[in-house]
């Protein structure tokens, strides 16, 4: 088993017409079926956020002080090759691809309902429908690499962990704007990316394996 936490920034991209950039921060505990195959669970915390009301051409924005929840599955590359020959495979064993399931908790702190006065087309429209408090289904997709370090006694014992993660979001909730198709193009899942570094620390017993760490 392992836990840790970890941060880093996101990237939206959602029915507002440019993404912005957030912030994640996230903690994990896994169960290793194997030690290179993992069962997880994954909670984070952070903003997402996207548009100006300045720059949009619909005058839209939005800030999400978002929460999630998943569970996930990651297979690292030492489960599938043969390292033990190879100083290259032995190096990049522990990259890694994973897919989950869970729940984002959405948040709006700030959005533009109504168009202001003085925008260009169409001032003062609205309200922009959509909700500020809902949640939705998350899919997350990982890639990432895990960089293993030896404890004191020889083992491996700590991880310096580099993730790349979109999440899928099924609902409208992410950028608080459920927008009528007939008036806007709206057939995509909202999504937001997060990149992040993180630290992990494994615990219990070692248990024999027909590959080694």
């Amino acid at each position: 088993m392992s836990y840790g936490f970890g941060g880093g920034v996101n990237k939206s991209y959602t029915d507002v017409y440019k993404g912005g950039f957030g912030y994640t921060a996230y903690g994990v505990f896994d169960y290793h079926i194997t030690p290179f195959v993992t069962f997880g669970l994954e909670g984070q915390y952070g903003m997402v956020q996207g548009g100006d009301i300045e720059t949009d051409p619909h005058n839209r924005q939005f800030v999400n002080k978002y929460k999630t929840l998943s569970v996930n599955v990651k297979l690292m590359l030492g489960e599938v090759v043969d390292y033990d020959k190879s100083e290259f495979l032995y190096n990049i064993r522990g990259l890694y691809l994973g897919l989950g399931v869970g729940v984002v908790n959405n948040n709006i702190t700030d959005i533009v309902r109504y168009k202001p006065s003085w925008a260009a087309y169409d001032p003062g429209y609205g309200p922009f429908p959509g909700q500020d408090k809902s949640n939705n289904l998350l899919v997350p997709i990982n890639f990432g690499f895990n960089y293993f370090i030896n404890d004191g006694y020889g083992y491996m014992r700590y991880i310096i962990n580099i993730n790349a993660q979109s999440n899928f979001t099924f609902g409208e909730g992410l950028d608080g704007y459920n927008d009528s198709s007939t008036k806007f193009k709206n057939y995509s899942p909202d999504v937001y990316n997060t990149y992040t570094i993180g630290f992990k620390y494994m615990l219990g017993s070692i248990k024999s394996y027909r590959k080694t760490l």
